[in-house]
């Protein structure tokens, strides 16, 4: 019988894959809050696939952190819930379970939720929370949460529901990555994290031209913040909002025109309520590709009773670039840029990444940061970088 269960377990359909990354950057200016000049971090990650029956997949991945700058915590247990202010030392990126059966799909567990269609900026994307610890190279968070995927010809209905909130992880407050005044007092700092479920559907059209319409009801997952009087504190807190928006996209001669919009309400009267909107331009001929547009806003409602962390807004009212270039099988480069319409911000990323047999790549990159210091990109004008990330692929 052992035998028999042994033969069972090899016939299943297993893969895996994973890396061993580690990664430096190099900052020529010390910032007012941090006077460190290098910050060296070291990931392990590794991604399992089984699949016992056909139409049922189980996916999950572990990643295995640790960090010269204390970004990292310092004490070794499983997180899956990502709600911590540092990075977890072992943390469960991923476990989810997929069943397909015909048109429709059901997935459920911590999983990667991803909406919306152009670059850069994301308004309709609003399962995806990231980790902005360094705010211009942020990486996404897992999810929990229970999707369907139902498909019928050109239409497609997904349906999200998220039992509980997931947020984007902020820079510390001691690091280079948050620019407080010089003359601000120094406050403590209340996190409430919201209790509650979020959901949301979005219906999309696959065609010559490909749209699509969805619909959010949650909590924010970056952070606002408010004075607290009774408290002497700052409050950071993660605003209940609701969002209805849409992308489309439509082939034309020479390019590729994408369009995406959102529109957010609050019911806390404290927050501005918005409008975020991209219009891009896509084209790729043959080892190029090239994406440039604009990324906007329309407050609607501004408020003024309170501050808050987002990157989305950061990068509205500024023109959006990316451009790649692969040079052979081994080489590539990639140019991304972000300016803003006033020239009060401006930041620039080239990066030249190249493979060495089979399982070894690097990739060296600059970051130029300018502006002024009450522009969103501005203020991290003296964070311009270089870095240098060797990566070992299994």
């Amino acid at each position: 019988m052992p035998f028999l269960f042994a033969l069972l377990f090899l016939a299943q359909d297993y893969s895996h894959r994973g890396f061993v990354e580690t990664r430096t950057a190099l900052y020529p200016q010390a910032a007012s809050n941090d006077a460190s000049h290098a910050v060296g971090e070291a990931l392990l990650r590794h991604e399992s696939f089984y699949q016992p029956f056909e139409g049922v997949e189980v996916a999950g991945a572990v990643d295995v952190r640790m960090d010269t700058h204390h970004q990292t915590e310092r004490q070794w247990r499983i997180d899956w819930r990502d709600r911590t202010l540092q990075r977890p030392a072992l943390s469960l990126r991923r476990f989810s379970g997929q069943i397909h059966r015909g048109p429709l799909t059901i997935e459920a567990g911590k999983q990667f939720v991803r909406w919306g269609r152009t670059d850069v900026v994301n308004p309709t994307d609003r399962f995806a929370p990231r980790d902005f610890m360094t705010v211009v190279d942020s990486e996404f968070l897992g999810i929990a949460a229970m999707r369907a995927t139902y498909e019928r010809g050109a239409n497609t209905l997904d349906v999200v529901w998220s039992p509980w909130f997931t947020p984007s992880r902020i820079p510390l407050p001691n690091q280079r990555w948050i620019v407080t005044p010089p003359d601000a007092p120094v406050l403590p700092v209340e996190r409430s994290v919201p209790r509650g479920s979020q959901a949301g559907v979005r219906w999309s059209h696959a065609g010559f031209v490909e749209f699509a319409a969805a619909y959010y009801s949650g909590f924010d997952h970056l952070p606002s913040f408010g004075v607290d009087a009774s408290s002497a504190a700052i409050r950071q807190f993660y605003p209940r909002t609701h969002m209805a928006g849409g992308d489309v996209a439509l082939p034309a001669k020479w390019f590729t025109v994408k369009a995406e919009a959102g529109y957010f309400s609050f019911p806390d009267d404290r927050i501005d309520e918005y409008v975020l909107y991209v219009v891009q331009l896509e084209r790729q001929s043959g080892e190029w590709f090239f994406i440039g547009g604009y990324g906007g806003e329309i407050v609607t409602r501004r408020s003024g009773q309170s501050t808050n962390f987002n990157p989305e807004r950061g990068k509205t009212r500024t023109v959006l670039a990316r451009a790649g270039y692969t040079i052979d099988v081994n080489r590539s480069v990639a140019l991304e840029a972000a300016v803003r319409q006033n020239l009060d911000g401006a930041w620039i990323r080239g990066e030249y990444s190249q493979a060495i047999g089979q399982h070894w790549r690097w990739t060296a990159g600059l970051s130029l940061i300018r502006g002024e210091p009450s522009d969103f990109l501005g203020q991290y004008r003296r964070n311009s970088h270089a870095s240098i990330a060797v990566r070992y692929s299994f």
